[in-house]
């Protein structure tokens, strides 16, 4: 056999094998009249298949949204599809599910479940955030989609959520940039520490360690003989955080620098 005929006999095994499987799929969901006809029976058929087929489900509340465009499961189905797609973990599925939320508030931006949406495109950021150490941007994105839900719906339930969510992010962020501002403390670059621990101070001041970014921030100061910068937030550590393991190290500092001053005449 040629080689020709070999690629040619490859070619029409590999179709009718791909005819096979096409013919092996599954076939459109056929919806009995009695469910057709009515915007609950199609919700309620949709919501069965939400644990076992979320795309079977999707074709039910589709079906909703499709038939019944200004009825009240409508909104309900909209805002079900997106659940289907939320309730998965995969980059594609989250991004979809942020789609399908942001939609419903475009739609239905009156609704009382839009703060349930806003909440819920948050947590397609918030669940796709990496370990401390790594790229921080979903961190910043869930943050600013939570900071949404405080400002646009204050008096919801999903407020209180959105303000823990909030907090955390908050610490992750500066988390990350204390660690890089250690880092370049470390490698005595401390034009490049002060700005990344001056940041935590006026972005993040509820982070758990601010005794630590005091410290640090003077002392990379300190070191790079900014000693009057410096003598600020060595007080601000001992007055503020006097139980700090930092504090004793800045008041030691902060002794030194009493020593090293020049004396003026009474």
């Amino acid at each position: 056999m040629t080689t020709h005929r070999k690629i040619f006999m490859i070619f029409i095994i590999a179709l009718f094998c791909g005819a096979g499987v096409w013919s092996c799929k599954e076939k459109p969901v056929e919806i009995a009249p009695e469910i057709a006809g009515s915007d609950e029976a199609l919700f309620k058929a949709g919501q069965e298949f939400m644990e076992k087929d979320a795309e079977k489900a999707r074709l039910y509340f589709r079906q909703v949204i499709d038939s019944f465009p200004k009825s009240f499961y409508a909104q309900r189905a909209k805002l079900a599809i997106a659940d289907t797609y939320s309730r998965k973990s995969d980059e594609s599925s989250l991004i979809l599910a942020a789609a399908e939320y942001r939609e419903f508030i475009q739609l239905y931006p009156y609704s009382p479940s839009a703060s349930y949406a806003q909440y819920q495109i948050a947590m397609t950021f918030f669940k796709k955030i990496l370990k401390p150490g790594r790229d921080q941007t979903k961190t910043s994105q869930a943050l600013a989609e939570f900071k949404k839900v405080l400002t646009q719906y204050p008096l919801s339930e999903e407020a209180k959520l959105a303000q823990e969510k909030t907090a955390e992010c908050e610490e992750r962020l500066a988390e990350h940039n204390f660690s890089i501002g250690y880092h370049y403390y470390r490698r005595r670059a401390y034009k490049a520490s002060t700005d990344r621990l001056t940041e935590i101070l006026t972005s993040f001041p509820s982070f758990s360690k601010m005794d630590e970014v005091y410290f640090y921030l003077a002392d990379s100061y300190y070191k790079w003989n900014k000693i009057e910068e410096s003598t600020p937030y060595f007080t601000k550590l001992v007055t503020d955080y006097p139980e700090s393991d930092f504090a004793e190290k800045a008041q030691d500092r902060l002794a030194e620098i009493d020593r090293t001053r020049p004396q003026t005449g009474s």
